[in-house]
């Protein structure tokens, strides 16, 4: 019995979004209330509890929003600026073959965005971006979703970990006590950054196959001979491509740590990429293309049509690159140690202390979160594309209206993640509730849990629409399940964090965002169904591993 109404916080979101497919903006607040309630009832949480647990995360949340208003608005800068049109016009130079484009657009300039945005912004991007040069509706979207898999772990310059895996380890204002026995000597910077690099251990396997896997999607599901043979010839390009972002990315994490992987990955994996396309290293002799529009299965079309992208480059490339460019650099140079600047930024703090008398607190540097790094760029984009005030007012004013679904969404999903985590304040007499399911998770599957761990963080990314939340929801759980059956706790939340990477391809809510741009509001079932076996690899792939790892860690 307890074990069922400690699921209720789960359960709940799976029925109202999945099965009775409410949108978020409705389906989360009725399952804060839910959560709300049976914490309340059943495991007897003071009302003070519950409150001080809800201000947390909504503290929480507006540090996320600020993240999120920063990357939108500097995506939408960008597009009213040109400087979007003129990086798609650049790629439609680079290659004829469909292959090569959806490797360059949705695996490593995708990675790129979602390590500087993250939160679902690389399928937003890169769908229009595939359709505007040719790609079918539904071809864009299934591979923008399945691109967006192993960057995920470091969107948002490392959200999903830096706060994720953070704020899902704490209980109230501290680390909860089995996360601040293990942790004992080591700060959480050194921890987080061990953590990266045992997530790119595993994923620099699991994570390079993935643009094959894209290839082999394109040409069997979308292409005049539903071939597998047509993409299976691009193995040795698209196993070098999957290299370019994995390897740069698991040095980055092991020696820099989570805030960088997914950009610099992205990037050097362009660079990497685009010099050998040049000598035409790995590439079969003839190029690849769909069959003609006409003989196209109508599912594949959408309600609306994207225009293809014919407008003349009036911007440098380099120019039009820059404020990507320029983020990098300010990210890096905020985040070294070695600099003042770092400290200086850390030092401005708004947090509220033990709040309501409780023992939880909620403290946040908004210098030092990407949004200010963000906002910065944005203005320096302001002056050097020399902007119109009226261009940038309607950029703002888009991004504004944007966040007005998410603000409902983060304001009550991210409380209810935090009654769930901070339950252990009780009159019941029992643990929080992702420790009492870690208890009976623990008795029933013991040493195989490394091959159930990815399946975990992947429901939590389907049913909270963010890897940044399945983190936050999980990681207490399965921190706990691994001291409750002596695995390595390092290897678990790297599974965790891996599998929230494979939920983000079938996540409802990425999938309703992607589908909106191109027309596609209605199909997100025809979708979910397709990015449901890629989905089913990375994660199955990466608890096999995890498994194998576990008699050595």
């Amino acid at each position: 019995m307890v074990t069922i109404i400690a699921l209720t916080p789960i359960i709940a979101v799976l029925v109202f979004l999945v099965l009775l497919r409410m949108p978020a903006m409705k389906a989360m607040p009725i399952s804060l209330i839910v959560t709300g309630a049976i914490a309340f009832f059943f495991w007897r949480v003071p009302v003070t509890q519950l409150a001080a647990a809800s201000i947390e995360g909504v503290l929480i949340g507006l540090s996320i929003l600020y993240i999120v208003f920063g990357a939108i608005l500097l995506l939408n800068t960008l597009q009213a600026s040109g400087a979007i049109d003129t990086i798609r016009n650049s790629f439609l130079g680079i290659s004829n073959d469909r292959r090569v484009q959806v490797i360059l657009i949705a695996w490593l300039f995708g990675a790129f965005i979602e390590g500087a945005a993250g939160f679902g912004t690389p399928a937003a991007i890169a769908a229009p971006l595939l359709v505007a040069l040719g790609f079918p509706p539904l071809a864009a979207v299934v591979l923008a979703l399945v691109a967006d898999s192993s960057p995920v772990s470091f969107g948002a310059v490392g959200t999903p970990v830096i706060v994720g895996v953070q704020q899902g380890l704490q209980e109230g204002a501290d680390l909860a006590p089995v996360a601040a026995v293990y942790l004992q000597g080591i700060n959480m910077t050194d921890f987080l950054r061990m953590l990266a690099s045992q997530v790119m251990q595993i994923d620099v396997i699991v994570g390079t196959f993935m643009p094959l896997i894209l290839v082999l999607m394109l040409t069997r599901f979308f292409g005049e001979r539903r071939s597998w043979r047509e993409g299976l010839v691009m193995w040795k390009f698209a196993i070098f491509a999957g290299f370019s972002f994995t390897v740069p990315a698991l040095l980055v994490a092991t020696f820099i740590g989570p805030e960088f992987p997914a950009i610099i990955g992205g990037l050097s994996g362009l660079v990497f990429v685009l010099f050998a396309l040049k000598r035409r290293w790995f590439l079969p002799a003839e190029t690849w293309d769909f069959g003609d529009e006409a003989t196209w299965n109508k599912e594949w079309l959408g309600s609306i049509s994207v225009e293809k992208s014919k407008k003349q480059v009036t911007m440098a490339l380099t120019l039009a690159w820059l404020p990507y460019i320029l983020l990098g650099i300010v990210l890096v140079l905020t985040r070294l140690d070695v600099l003042p600047l770092k400290s200086w930024l850390l030092s401005f703090i708004i947090g509220w202390e033990n709040i309501l008398g409780s023992e939880i607190s909620a403290n946040f540097q908004p210098l030092y979160l990407p949004g200010t790094v963000f906002l910065f760029v944005v203005a320096l984009t302001y002056f050097l594309h020399r902007m119109k005030f009226s261009s940038f007012k309607m950029a703002f004013g888009v991004s504004v209206r944007a966040l007005i679904g998410t603000s409902i969404t983060l304001f009550t999903a991210v409380p209810m993640v935090r009654i769930f985590i901070n339950s252990g304040v009780n009159g019941a007499g029992l643990d929080s509730m992702p420790v009492e399911l870690a208890y009976q998770a623990s008795a029933y599957l013991g040493d195989g849990w490394p091959l159930v761990a990815p399946f975990i963080g992947a429901l939590g990314s389907f049913i909270s629409g963010s890897a940044t939340f399945s983190n936050m929801m999980f990681s207490l759980f399965q921190f706990n399940v691994a001291d409750q059956t002596g695995l390595n706790p390092m290897l678990i939340l790297g599974l965790q964090v891996l599998g929230a990477n494979a939920g983000n391809m079938i996540c409802v809510v990425n999938v309703v965002a992607a589908a909106s741009v191109v027309g596609l509001v209605g199909k997100e079932g025809v979708i979910i169904r397709m990015t449901m076996l890629p989905m089913l690899y990375y994660a199955g792939i990466s608890g096999v591993i995890g498994f194998i790892l576990s008699f050595f860690l």
